[in-house]
């Protein structure tokens, strides 16, 4: 007599097992087919289906998480033999994550005409890339970042951060290099903590919308890229040379729409010269954006020398049609009390600190759930 399979833990049913690594096998075989059209996208939308039968078949077995584990390393071991180390264990895990973090997002299956009697129609076409900005379903398209960049992703727990991170990444064209650094710099709480609940969660669901002053600003900014030595004496020209040195840094550090203009730029004032540090021009505000660099303690001087240098480039450098001049004063660090008290109220001058290391995203994230705590209670 004929012994059945079982089902329990550690058991691999065979014919069931064996249809899944068909389908699977099938979905890889046509995904390879339309790679020349669109590797990226193709690769995504793969890895998210591979999870999907993944997920599929686990939940049609017994003691699922044992069970499942066991499926998994011998899919991994056939389809690395067949396809190369793409599909280790490591990968189809990553896959399953991904397809249970962003199940919502595709309503149904790419290739859900695998169980259909028209299983002969070809895979090739199921997979046809979307026309831009469509998804397979003729909707917004649901994914538009690398796989590389996906798996990197998938390590954020929190899926706000995780979505404000994807947005950045897709509309600003991030590499997965740059998307590691922004998220080392912690750039989600930077900016969260300068905005309210409702600004938090536009982060969320549009990333950093840039319509006003403030939304430019994040403090501190980090500048670890310049390699200057916090414990070493340096001059706010060496400051100054390092920025020009790592420009195109700075300017992805400063955030969205900054164009460079000049260093040490000079203007005449009643016979004396006068020289701003660092000018930019920000082009979604439409308006100048002019940097002094400080290194000692920020002084009520300061602040007045930034307010002269923002009122003559409103007076006699921006047209008008262009908006109203930002000042910045970068220094190591601020006296909030000075500022406040020196500044009238709703000044375009903003004191912003700056560190030459990577922030604790731990601290970052504790000041965040207090703040929006103490918003919560008050």
């Amino acid at each position: 007599m004929k012994k059945k399979s079982q089902t329990n833990t550690g058991t691999i049913t065979p014919n069931r097992d064996a249809v899944l690594y068909d389908r699977i096998r099938e979905l890889i075989i046509a995904a390879r087919k339309t790679v020349a059209r669109g590797v990226d996208l193709v690769q995504v939308l793969t890895g998210f289906e591979i999870g999907r039968h993944i997920v599929d078949h686990e939940q049609q077995g017994k003691d699922r998480a044992a069970y499942g584990k066991e499926v998994l390393k011998i899919l991994a071991e056939r389809l690395t033999v067949e396809f190369g180390k793409g599909f280790s264990l490591s990968n189809l895990k990553s896959m399953r994550q991904f397809y249970l973090q962003n199940q919502h997002r595709i309503g149904q299956s790419t290739t859900g005409q695998l169980d259909s009697p028209q299983k002969s129609q070809s895979l090739t076409d199921q997979f046809a890339l979307p026309q831009k900005g469509q998804s397979p379903s003729g909707q917004s398209r649901p994914f538009t970042l690398s796989w590389t960049h996906y798996v990197f992703l998938l390590g954020i727990k929190n899926p706000d951060e995780r979505s404000f991170y994807e947005i950045e990444a897709a509309t600003q064209n991030w590499s997965v290099r740059e998307l590691k650094r922004q998220f080392g710099s912690s750039l989600y709480e930077r900016l969260a903590l300068s905005r309210n609940k409702e600004g938090i969660r536009k982060l969320a669901e549009k990333g950093q919308i840039v319509s006003q002053p403030k939304d430019l600003l994040k403090e501190p900014l980090v500048l670890e890229f310049l390699g200057l030595d916090e414990q070493t004496r340096y001059s706010e020209s060496d400051l100054e040379s390092a920025i020009i040195n790592q420009i195109e840094k700075f300017l992805l550090e400063l955030g969205k729409g900054f164009l460079f203009e000049s260093r040490q730029k000079r203007f005449t004032f009643d016979g004396d010269h006068f020289f701003v540090d660092l000018v930019f021009y920000n082009r979604l505000l439409r308006c100048y954006v002019i940097i002094d660099l400080k290194l000692d303690k920020l002084t009520h001087q300061d602040l007045g020398q930034m307010q002269m240098y923002v009122n003559y480039y409103d007076r006699h450098v921006r047209t008008p049609d262009e908006n109203p001049t930002i000042g910045i004063l970068l220094c190591k660090k601020k006296h909030d009390a000075l500022v406040e008290i020196t500044l009238p109220k709703g000044s375009n001058i903003h004191a912003k600190e700056y560190q030459l290391y990577l922030p604790s995203k731990e601290e970052l994230r504790r000041k965040l759930v207090e703040w929006t705590e103490a918003v919560d209670n008050g």
